[in-house]
């Protein structure tokens, strides 16, 4: 990751950011990273089947059921530290790229905030403030299982950028499921945006807010996420959060 993630087009990367709030990574993990990630989810039968939020196994701190909590129907699981390597060489080396980006949106915005040079510094910030937990993350979906539109805020400490890998091959190991993305604009109606993927595609895209430029200068939307409804089949996530929570 320390090679593949800085040699990205990321003028491009950005372009495609500023103008919609998400841009596509086509093929930015091999087959077999994504299938390696997804067979660490583990079994969800039997005694951790949906009436049970116990972890499947000691690599995830927590496990959640989307339906008791109101986020959609599907489930996904928290890693715990140590993460696993291929993870946490894709937290440290997308923070560079987007530590860039971050700044020059806070500065667009006029938010005073600013991040440290490297991950492992930030994350001692956010350490410091009482969010410990880690976030990075795999979802798994399965057929009818669908997330509501949602923003990954989980502490005062909040960065601006993160990354989703989808790990499963649309059309193969599932329909449906695709990435979206709405953005508010004030005293306009809301607008979508579909990121089609497929197995390997990683999608950076806006936490909570992006600056756009408007006729009496630059304002912010407000963004969310989700995934339609999954139609057959099963498909597996990875998210890259890059600050961990309370």
């Amino acid at each position: 990751m320390s090679d593949r993630v800085p040699s990205l087009d990321w003028a491009a990367l950005e372009d495609e950011l500023n103008g919609f709030g998400a841009a596509r990574i086509p093929g930015l993990l091999s087959a077999q990273e994504c299938d390696a990630l997804s067979e660490m989810y583990g079994n969800t039968n039997g005694q951790h089947g949906r009436s049970s939020t116990a972890p499947t196994s000691e690599r995830f701190r927590s496990r959640i059921v989307m339906a008791r909590h109101g986020f959609g129907q599907g489930e996904y699981q928290y890693f715990a530290y140590p993460l696993p390597p291929l993870v946490a060489e894709l937290r440290e080396a997308f923070y560079a790229p987007l530590r860039e980006i971050a700044h020059r949106w806070h500065k667009a915005m006029g938010i005073e905030t600013r991040y440290p040079a490297t991950h492992r510094t930030y994350l001692a910030q956010c350490h410091d403030a009482g969010q410990r937990r880690p976030t990075p993350l795999l979802l798994r979906y399965e057929a009818g299982d669908y997330n509501c539109l949602h923003q990954d805020l989980y502490g005062d400490h909040v960065f601006p950028l993160q990354v989703a890998i989808l790990l499963s091959q649309p059309g193969v190991d599932f329909t449906g499921g695709e990435f979206v993305l709405t953005e508010q604009r004030p005293r306009m109606q809301s607008r979508a945006e579909v990121v089609p993927l497929t197995q390997g595609d990683a999608v950076v895209f806006a936490v909570h807010h992006r600056p756009v430029n408007g006729t009496r200068g630059v304002y912010r939307v407000n963004m969310r996420h989700g995934v339609s409804r999954v139609r057959s089949g099963l498909r597996h996530t990875l998210g890259v959060i890059l600050h961990d929570a309370t």
